[in-house]
């Protein structure tokens, strides 16, 4: 019987082990956290975003300069067959009004409790608490656990550590020396999905950290000169800006911060009124009221709306009708960085695709798989990054299991030697 072992327990893993859960072959799974899919259900706990019901075309573009690697994936798990599989486990989906396709339920939990008796019913083995520290000199696993270390030998090795975000939850990164002194070429990881920082004013920062920007058009150019324009909603926070919005364009943003050291995006606060409305609505007598009341009676801006105004005009500007009016249709927000890696989504780079074969196998390691978030590919929140990361998952499992199939037939010996477990 073939033994393979397969390193780290979020969706990727699992998905591996369930594609090598089958006669001739032992799964262990290893895991550093005291449970499997940690970060996969706190992803989940604001509704779990399986997957895209856009067309397929449209889906596969969401992975910007990654798309030509993540097609063939994604040919052999598409986003359908994501939901039917989910099916198998007994979670009915359903469409939301974004196209976003999500359980039934909305949760995490009842997909990988599921998920988890139907893999240990296949036979798979989980040890939990036991963190991977790369190879020994007799190509080894090492592992230290509650029980001491512990070296394991395997015929094939599924390797699904996660980015860098969210280290709590167990995706910290700490694999990439271990592969960097293999020979294996891999991305500086970066944030994606992620936040970034403004410097606001005490007083803006004071009042208005954690609220709701609502129905805002933003838009920016990048480093290439490539203009960008999307309608939906953010959120201020204490150090800056967070949300769907910012997650749509954390690629070209943070690339752009990169080559200029700051980036300007611009909201429209008005996106259903053209500018000369409301330069008719603005220049209209306000007699007694405030420009805060007449902006919020004659064009019902208020709260934090008002707050950006006051933000990024002067007090004349502000007090100007046509120049008000102006400003509304371009509030200028000028980023300065992006959040702290750990803080992010989803993180970019990774072990790269020049590294892999069409398996996913390490071309430094035969054998040697990598799957899910390690690799060196981005996408936006809306169920791009669950259907990769499962359709990679798939992948490196089938790979493993032709791999196996290839040494069997050229007769040679198996890798693994022995155990200490």
């Amino acid at each position: 019987m073939s033994t393979i072992a397969i390193v780290g327990g979020g969706p990727a893993g699992l998905m591996a082990a369930e594609v090598l859960s089958q006669p001739g072959v032992q799964v262990h799974l290893y895991d550093a956290m005291p449970s499997v899919g940690r970060k996969f259900l706190l992803a989940g706990i604001g509704g779990l975003n399986l997957t895209h019901a856009e067309p397929f075309d449209d889906f596969v573009a969401r992975y910007g300069s990654r798309q030509t690697e993540i097609t063939p994936l994604l040919n052999q798990f598409t986003p359908q067959m994501v939901r039917e599989w989910a099916h198998t486990l007994g979670i009915a989906t359903f469409v939301g009004s974004s196209q976003r396709v999500f359980p039934l339920e909305m949760k995490a939990a009842p997909l990988l409790r599921a998920w988890l008796r139907r893999l240990r019913a296949a036979g798979v083995i989980f040890h939990t608490r036991h963190r991977w520290h790369g190879w020994n000199t007799n190509r080894a696993l090492k592992f230290s656990t509650p029980y001491g270390e512990k070296s394991v030998y395997a015929d094939a090795v599924i390797l699904a550590l996660g980015g860098g975000s969210w280290a709590k939850l167990g995706s910290d990164g700490a694999w990439l020396p271990l592969l960097a002194e293999q020979g294996v070429t891999i991305a500086p990881l970066q944030p994606a999905n992620c936040g970034f920082e403004v410097e606001w004013s005490e007083h803006f920062r004071s009042r208005f950290a954690a609220q709701p920007v609502k129905s805002v058009i933003l838009s920016f150019t990048d480093a290439s000169g490539k203009h960008y324009q999307k309608r939906g909603e953010l959120m201020i926070t204490a150090t800056g800006v967070e949300g769907s919005l910012l997650y749509a364009f954390s690629a070209p943003l943070r690339d752009t911060l990169a080559a200029y050291g700051a980036v300007t995006v611009y909201l429209d606060l008005a996106p259903d009124r053209n500018l000369a409305d409301l330069v008719k609505a603005l220049a209209k007598p306000r007699g007694a009221k405030s420009m805060a009341n007449h902006l919020r009676s004659r064009i019902g801006i208020a709260g934090v709306k008002a707050g950006l105004l006051r933000e990024s005009l002067s007090a004349a500007e502000y007090a100007d009708p046509a120049r008000l009016a102006a400003a509304l249709k371009t509030v200028p927000i000028k980023l300065i960085a992006t959040r702290p890696l750990d803080e992010a989504i989803s993180t970019a780079g990774g072990v790269c695709f020049a590294s892999l074969d069409a398996q996913l196998m390490l071309k430094a390691m035969p054998g040697v798989f990598c799957a899910g978030e390690m690799l060196d590919w981005e996408a936006p929140t809306g169920g791009y990054l669950l259907t990769a990361v499962l359709a990679s998952g798939r992948a490196a499992g089938l790979g493993a299991l032709a791999w196996l199939q290839t040494r069997k037939n050229l007769h040679q010996s198996p890798l693994r030697l022995s155990s200490n477990e």
